[in-house]
């Protein structure tokens, strides 16, 4: 899992990179500014990003662009969005961290710097990241066996290729090679609802009477 450390002071750079690997991780990126940082996670650079940052630790008193600043350009890319970020800053202020919560910052650890905090907090972030990004992968393959199983639905309910239909009855004969009505056989293979009414044709063959009326009035 890569994480990525943004401070503008060296040392504190090399501290936190220190507690890490000596916690286990390895996989370690370091920027001394938000724009390096930005450079990174592939914000406002034309090339796509080589790094997968999973954890964020950055600084909040920065020049240029502060710590609060530079999460809002972070979580406000898509792409990015769900990277867990941790502020690591010497404020302890209420009204700070509000601003630090606001901007989307997912935890804090106050300066000066706490080995097993430090470790502790890292894991739970993590393993957020880690349950976040398996929910989603789920409800991506989801979404697409859900579109799978529609697409398979609609073609079993169109009709395609050659029917076999009585000559005489006019009944169906179906892929098990029983006869079925028309009505029977569309509903079976399609979501058509059939009505019945009479055809014209039908109508004087089967009611001649009502026919020659129909025509006496017309006359």
């Amino acid at each position: 899992m890569s994480i990525l450390i943004v401070d503008d002071s060296a040392d504190e750079l090399l501290l936190v990179e220190h507690f890490l690997k000596k916690g286990g991780y390895t996989d370690i990126l370091s920027a001394i500014s938000a724009k390096e940082a930005f450079r990174y996670l592939g914000i406002e650079n034309p090339e796509p990003s080589l790094h997968s940052i999973d954890l964020i630790l950055l600084d909040v008193l920065m020049p240029d662009m502060d710590g609060i600043e530079a999460c809002r350009r972070i979580k406000a890319t898509e792409s990015l969005h769900d990277i867990p970020i941790i502020v690591v800053t010497s404020l302890d202020d209420p009204g700070s961290l509000k601003l630090a919560f606001d901007a989307g910052v997912n935890d804090y650890i106050a300066k000066p710097l706490s080995y097993i905090e430090l470790i502790a907090r890292v894991r739970s972030s993590l393993n957020l990241k880690h349950e976040t990004d398996w929910r989603k992968a789920h409800e991506r393959e989801l979404e697409t066996l859900n579109k799978t199983l529609t697409e398979h639905i609609e073609q079993i309910k169109t009709l395609r290729g050659f029917i076999s239909i009585c000559s005489s009855c006019k009944k169906i004969r179906d892929e098990k090679g029983y006869w079925e009505s028309v009505e029977e056989y569309i509903a079976k293979h399609s979501e058509a609802e059939l009505t019945h009414s009479i055809c014209d044709d039908c109508v004087k063959k089967l009611y001649p009477v009502y026919n020659q009326k129909q025509k006496d009035k017309k006359e």
